[in-house]
């Protein structure tokens, strides 16, 4: 293979990944830590809802 045809190779995987990494950007996935944090923390009796209620708005904001 000529180093052209690696560059080529090399530059049509980076476009991608980088069009991949676009299309996850605003996906659950990204929110999920979030939300799964909040769900942990809100069992906590008093303070719960009060300190998941900012991960809750964070995560709705990312999806």
């Amino acid at each position: 293979m000529t180093k052209t045809a690696k560059t080529g190779r090399a530059a049509l995987a980076l476009i991608l990944l980088s069009g991949l990494g676009f299309n996850l950007s605003g996906c659950a996935v990204v929110a999920l830590p979030l939300r799964a944090t909040a769900a942990v923390v809100k069992v906590v009796p008093v303070a719960g809802d009060v300190v998941a209620a900012p991960l809750d708005v964070t995560a709705d904001v990312i999806d």
